[in-house]
């Protein structure tokens, strides 16, 4: 795992760079976080493909314990991937739920995630 950092508007923002799958798990989740808040980042922008799938079946429970966790410690989240062709509906509301909120945020691009900081 490597880490970019960028700054916007004061922000320290972590962009997290790797191959692998990060969070499998509310404890990768609060790890990551808690790994990250501690050297100074109050954002964080992680690929989809960084995410278990079980992320995005709503119904495990993952999305919320993970997302939880980081608006109850007020670190903002960028996932990045492609949600425009999501097949549950229950998703898409998600998704645009979060989007509408200032902690947790969909996007297709970094660029876009960094403006939102």
């Amino acid at each position: 795992m490597q880490i970019i950092s960028h700054q916007k508007n004061g922000v320290q923002i972590a962009e997290v760079l790797s191959d692998s799958v990060l969070i499998k798990s509310p404890e990768d989740g609060a790890q990551l976080l808690n790994d990250l808040y501690y050297q100074g980042f109050d954002g964080i922008i992680i690929k989809a493909d960084q995410l278990s799938p079980d992320f995005f079946e709503l119904k495990t429970g993952l999305a919320g314990e993970v997302l939880q966790k980081f608006s109850n410690r007020r670190v903002r989240l960028a996932i990045i991937g492609d949600f425009n062709d999501i097949e549950s509906k229950s998703l898409r509301d998600f998704v645009f739920e979060s989007n509408k909120g200032n902690l947790i945020k969909f996007t297709p691009s970094v660029d876009e995630a960094l403006s939102g900081f």
